[in-house]
């Protein structure tokens, strides 16, 4: 489990366990544009927002 520091649609800082949270992303929120709730923070999902979690992701494999 890797663990990652992200920041929400507020600009406030959260950790998340980086591979969990890409693949809920695949799964619920794969095309266009969704908002995403994790521990009370919420996340505008979109193609850039995907792509940088991607790459968090393949950079802490």
């Amino acid at each position: 489990m890797k663990k990652v520091k992200i920041l929400d649609d507020s600009q406030n800082e959260i950790e998340v366990d980086i591979k969990t949270f890409y693949q809920h992303l695949k799964k619920y929120h794969s095309t266009g544009e969704s908002l995403h709730e994790e521990q009370g923070h919420y996340f505008t999902v979109d193609e850039k927002f995907r792509k940088k979690i991607k790459q968090l992701l393949d950079s802490n494999s």
